[in-house]
């Protein structure tokens, strides 16, 4: 195992041979991280189950996963620790925007949205998990121009995972009749303020029929659970998709 800068305060217990013996935890929980004992995203047994384990106190246990952590080889949250997915996971809401394809204020078009409670599209389900017909919270957004020409359309769908753990996309069940407009655009703000590590990833493909895109987002949390899927369909006759990103200065 590579070594890492230690922990401030000094072991509590060590072996013979002087080598802190969160060291030898850290190096035996690294190797089940990487010979796929622990899977990504799969959360690591508590405290005192591992220092039964390894038949150390639970205050070396703690000192092995801070060296993990500083090496970014080990995250912890509320509900533990686990092994990190592969690929960044979104740091600033900003960036990553619900619905992906929504716009920002733009006076020669209009956009609408509305929630409904209904059957996903089979698609959706089985990215989410769902049973066939099972409902779930629908997302629909529609940017058009001013003549009313459509210009870009998108439907998401929440999982069950998400609207259990995310309490204000939770609310939205009960009023969910399509009738009003459905202010999400801090979806995914709100389930990083849930303790959900957000991964996403965008695939892009032309219809092979006509001028139109698809962009289709998948987002799931650090356990690998799948939150949500977007479909995006932008007619490149009359719009063009702009994706940006700002990357903060190194200090």
């Amino acid at each position: 195992m590579a070594r890492t800068t230690p922990p401030d305060h000094p072991p509590t217990e060590g072996p013979a041979d002087g080598e802190p013996l969160y060291w030898r935890v850290a190096g035996r929980l690294l190797g089940a991280l990487r010979d796929g004992t622990v899977a990504p995203g799969e959360r690591l047994p508590g405290e005192r189950h591992l220092a039964a384990h390894f038949g150390v106190s639970r205050e070396t246990v703690r000192q092995a996963l801070e060296v993990l952590r500083r090496d970014g080889l080990v995250a912890t949250d509320r509900r533990g620790s686990h092994a990190p997915l592969p690929g960044l996971p979104v740091e600033a809401p900003s960036s990553l925007t619900f619905p992906v394809g929504a716009r920002t204020a733009d006076p020669a078009a209009f956009d609408r949205t509305a929630v409904t409670w209904e059957a996903p599209p089979p698609e959706h389900a089985e990215a989410l998990g769902l049973a066939p017909d099972r409902p779930t919270l629908v997302h629909r957004y529609r940017s058009a121009a001013a003549d009313g020409t459509s210009l870009r359309t998108a439907v998401s769908s929440f999982s069950a995972v998400a609207l259990r753990e995310v309490e204000e996309l939770a609310r939205y069940r009960d009023r969910a009749d399509g009738s009003g407009a459905a202010q999400l655009r801090r979806a995914y703000d709100w389930m990083r303020r849930a303790g959900l590590t957000l991964h996403h990833r965008d695939a892009i493909t032309r219809f092979p029929d006509g001028p139109s895109m698809r962009v289709t987002r998948r987002v799931h949390d650090q356990y690998a659970r799948p939150l949500e899927i977007t479909d995006l369909v932008v007619d490149t006759r009359q719009d063009a998709l702009v994706y940006e990103f700002t990357l903060p200065a190194a200090v």
